[in-house]
């Protein structure tokens, strides 16, 4: 079983739930090779039926008090740019695609998620390049992210987000 888990966190991103469950990105998902995709849709009001069948897994939930388990099974993490989720995410070593939001303005986790993969750790797309990025990409080349430095990355977090100067 190869599985991908999509995370909005505790906010509501409906367009990158609507762009991950469109039928061509769940045709592309499955020729990657997944056969099991979940979805963590939070607050969001796109609610995608989940289906089975032989070869493709649709689940959905909103919450979970961990997302630790999902995050563990999964071959592959598509999240939000929400700091928790990146970082529980390249602690457990897992790949990571990071969707940034448009909709969000003075988007500083654009600036997490570019940091992050100028130091090669994860991926970062928006809705409308999640498909040409999930054709391109290549896993092999992501570097693990050093576990255990939770204070060099809140410094950083700190600097983005202005609280340094």
């Amino acid at each position: 079983m190869k599985c991908v888990f999509v995370t909005v966190g505790t906010t509501s991103f409906d367009d990158l739930i609507a762009c991950v469950s469109a039928p061509d990105s769940l045709q592309k998902i499955e020729s990657l090779g997944y056969n099991r995709l979940i979805l963590q849709i939070g607050r969001g009001t796109v609610v995608p039926e989940p289906f089975s069948t032989e070869s493709f897994t649709l689940d959905v939930y909103r919450y979970k008090d961990s997302l630790k388990e999902d995050i563990q099974k999964a071959d592959l993490v598509i999240s939000h740019a929400g700091a928790g989720s990146c970082l529980e995410t390249l602690e457990k070593g897992k790949p990571l695609i990071v969707v940034i939001n448009e909709k969000l303005m003075n988007n500083h986790q654009l600036e997490l998620a570019k940091q992050l993969h100028t130091e090669g750790h994860l991926f970062y797309c928006t809705c409308s390049t999640l498909p040409g990025l999930l054709q391109s990409m290549d896993l092999s080349t992501l570097k693990c992210y050093p576990p255990g430095q939770p204070e060099k990355f809140s410094a950083f977090l700190d600097k983005v987000v202005g609280l340094q100067k």
